[in-house]
């Protein structure tokens, strides 16, 4: 059967906007109510919370499995069909799970969450479909700092809810999001294929620098994922040692630091890094601000824990915003869909052994232990960034 698609446009600034601004409602609403899983899970039945740590990892081994499929899906079919796909699916698993009555339900839900939703990569491939060159690693960039702004605000709105509502109906509230960013992508054109000259090399960039390497852009994702992930899941313990008397509150303005970092400096990064240096740089960041956590416990110093979180932060940005220019070159002359597909497969893959990992290492040697592991990782990448050429 032959699939008859809109004429496709060259998507504008307002629609890059909109764009962005839909991923935002759909991160916040999947990024806010992971934290409240342990009070779930005791209304069902599982007072010490003892299947939380997997139940938090299921949709994102889920995402990993489905992406390749729906990107494929969406170089057929449209890209603007599959990113509404996707944030439907996630309003669809939200109800779901608003009606659960067993950890078995849940994590069938949870699954499905991941399944059916993956806005991140369905955003992306939207974006590359109608963006080129520049434009389109600006507008990575955004769409990167829309989930960085969900996971900073999400959590603490979350919070505020919790107080007058049941996690169920958290979950069912929380549904208007991805609905919201439907009923606003359906709005949108369909965006087209950039049309490049005939004789331009799609191997090299605009500079003359070689575009990256599926399988290195792929490593890269996973590592870069994987470094920095391994440090979140165990934050609030190691605050709790390096520093006794900090507050709540402080403790998660610290864990929200790394991402304010993003957030107020990406932009300006964007304009003057050089993606391959800048990605070497990030991973040299992290592995610094990894290894101030460890040195931070150790010492019971603030001021250190302090710095190794800003520290991560400039990582973070550095590493995201080169990831993002890295993605844009590859995307000339590829298919987008199957290219963010595939690379969020590889970024799911890389959380999911990030949060194994963690566990595993805190149960052995203590909070501090991912950050070190992270920071090894991370410091171990390096050479191959600056020596890798493709």
């Amino acid at each position: 059967m032959t699939v008859v698609l809109p004429a496709p446009v060259e998507l504008r600034r307002r629609h890059v906007a909109a764009a962005v601004a839909c991923h935002f409602t759909a991160a916040f609403a999947a990024l806010g109510l992971p934290p409240y899983l342990p009070r779930l899970l005791a209304e069902l039945g599982d007072p010490q919370a003892r299947w939380a740590g997997v139940l938090y990892i299921v949709p994102t081994a889920a995402t990993a499995l489905s992406a390749p499929l729906w990107g494929r899906l969406a170089d057929r079919y449209g890209r603007k069909k599959l990113l509404i796909r996707a944030q439907l699916g996630l309003a669809v698993a939200f109800l779901l799970a608003s009606q659960v009555n067993s950890t078995g339900s849940l994590a069938l839900v949870l699954a499905l969450q991941g399944l059916l939703g993956g806005t991140f990569a369905a955003t992306g491939a939207y974006l590359a479909a109608g963006l080129d060159g520049p434009r389109l690693a600006k507008a990575l960039t955004a769409a990167q700092a829309s989930a960085r702004a969900a996971l900073v605000v999400a959590p603490a709105a979350a919070g505020l809810l919790a107080a007058q509502l049941d996690v169920r109906d958290m979950y069912a509230l929380a549904a208007a999001g991805p609905l919201i960013a439907a009923a606003l992508t359906l709005t949108l054109p369909e965006p087209g294929a950039i049309k490049r000259p005939k004789d331009e090399d799609c191997s090299t960039s605009d500079s003359g620098e070689p575009a990256p390497s599926m399988r290195f852009l792929c490593g890269a994702e996973a590592v870069f994922v994987l470094s920095t992930v391994v440090t979140f899941p165990y934050l609030l313990p190691v605050v709790a040692e390096a520093w006794p008397t900090a507050s709540p509150a402080v403790a998660g303005m610290l864990f929200a630091l790394p991402h304010v970092v993003y957030l107020v400096s990406a932009s300006a990064v964007l304009r003057i890094v050089k993606p391959r240096p800048g990605l070497a740089a990030g991973f040299a960041l992290i592995a610094a601000g990894g290894l101030a956590h460890p040195l931070a416990v150790s010492w019971s110093s603030p001021p250190i824990l302090i710095g190794g979180r800003l520290l991560l932060g400039a990582g973070l940005t550095l590493g995201l915003v080169a990831l993002a220019a890295l993605t844009a070159r590859a995307a000339r002359g590829a298919e987008p869909g199957k290219l963010f597909g595939t690379v969020e497969a590889w970024s799911k893959g890389g959380a999911v052994a990030a949060g194994l990992i963690a566990s595993a290492l805190s149960a052995l040697s203590g909070p501090a232990a991912p950050t070190l592991f992270g920071a090894v990782l991370a410091l171990s990448v390096v050479p191959f960034v600056i020596r890798s050429n493709r």
